[in-house]
């Protein structure tokens, strides 16, 4: 069976790893504080905060925002509950539009929902390809838009905006107009997990990126403190002789990374650019070439004049498919031993969702690219006598079930 998207773990993982183990410091230490240096180097963003996990990331930025009850957050129908979930979490108001064949947010449906309550815009960069934000840097510095802010904390009078908050968990390493992301949004949040094109097991990062007045330096100090209790020291700062005091400066959360995690991050960060991105380049290449002359086929966009993905997904699309159909050829590409995947179940049509009085036939173009959507493997290890059988898997099965 053909997996779907396995993490590499070779001997230079592995390596990194037991030096980890064997230096005695597992918990976050050095190799997390570099890791988070070599990432804002990578990004061109001013600081980085590795974390847990992107969610913890999202939430924490939506609470340093000061979103709460009564506050909206204006994100795409189409992406993982986790994006969602954070606003809840916050008791604010998620609030959905529809997205563009890009699979990415359409800047018209978020200027139409835009009102007096809404705080944030969190674009998600889905598959690895940016959102345009210039649309929606366009939306939130509008005069009109900026009038209508309601700034209700001292970091929302000092934005006098609303914050655009990106979830990048799939788009680290792509590129809106030559800047990565990471240093493009307000605020970027990378995930690591183990299904990511750089993992660390479970992890994430939040790339800092606010103008000023705001002060990067001083905010990355803060959440330091902020995802460990609110200790004013870290473990790292307690093993200087006689320097054990701390002290608990504010209710803080649990989210902090690992050294351990870190370790591998570090292997994977060190050979992304040039190695990593390149295969997946290349495994979506021969994806493009199997199927650009099957008149069934939708090939996702990766490059245009502005935006360069990452390729972190290959969601292939079945024209004119219905959901059953697409299910239907979804179960006979497994048969044939390869594993692949839907990306995503929109939340609207999730039962949580369905109960707050969300509908996904208000979201016509989400529900559309849903139906048609699969996901195919791509992960580095892949071999080109794998892709073979992945895109015979496919054309079988496609022209089964269509032509029935």
């Amino acid at each position: 069976m053909i997996p779907f998207s396995p993490p590499r773990i070779d001997q230079k993982i592995i390596d990194e790893v037991i030096d980890t183990l064997k230096s005695g410091w597992i918990t976050t230490g050095p190799k997390t504080k570099l890791f988070e240096k070599r990432l804002s180097e990578f990004n061109g963003a001013p600081y980085t905060l590795c974390i847990n996990s992107a969610t913890s990331g999202l939430e924490l930025m939506l609470r340093w925002y000061g979103v709460g009850a009564g506050d909206e957050v204006i994100l795409p129908a189409y992406t993982y509950s986790a994006t969602a979930n954070v606003v809840i979490h916050c008791g604010a108001k998620p609030v959905f539009v529809d997205v563009g064949d890009d699979f990415n947010i359409n800047p018209e449906q978020v200027r139409k929902a835009v009102n007096s309550r809404t705080k944030v815009i969190m674009p998600v960069d889905f598959g690895g390809y940016p959102c345009d934000y210039d649309a929606i840097f366009a939306i939130v510095n509008d005069g009109q838009v900026k009038n209508l802010f309601q700034a209700g904390t001292p970091e929302q009078k000092m934005l006098g905006r609303i914050l655009v908050l990106s979830d990048a968990a799939h788009s680290l390493g792509a590129t809106y107009r030559g800047k990565r992301t990471g240093s493009i949004a307000d605020c970027s949040v990378f995930s690591f997990h183990a299904v990511k094109n750089l993992t660390t097991a479970e992890g994430g990062a939040v790339s800092l990126n606010l103008p000023v007045p705001f002060n990067n330096e001083s905010l990355y100090k803060m959440f330091c403190v902020r995802i460990l209790h609110g200790q004013d020291k870290d473990a790292l700062a307690k093993t200087q002789r006689g320097n054990w005091r701390y002290d608990i400066v504010e209710a803080g959360y649990k989210m902090n990374m690992t050294d351990i995690l870190a370790s591998i991050g570090l292997v994977e960060l060190d050979r992304y650019a040039a190695d990593t991105l390149v295969k997946r380049k290349w495994i979506c290449e021969q994806y493009d070439a199997a199927f650009k002359d099957k008149p069934w086929a939708v090939l996702p966009v990766m490059d245009s004049a502005t935006t360069h993905s990452c390729r972190h997904l290959y969601p292939l699309r079945i024209r004119d498919a219905a959901e059953a159909q697409r299910d239907d050829i979804l179960q006979r590409i497994f048969n044939r031993d390869v594993s692949v995947n839907v990306h995503f179940i929109p939340i609207p049509m999730m039962s949580f969702y369905k109960s707050l009085g969300y509908d996904i036939g208000h979201y016509p173009n989400t529900y559309k690219l849903y139906a048609s959507e699969i996901s195919l493997p791509v992960f580095y290890d892949l071999t080109e006598a794998q892709i073979h059988t992945v895109t015979s898997a496919v054309i079988q099965s496609v022209e089964e079930v269509m032509a029935s």
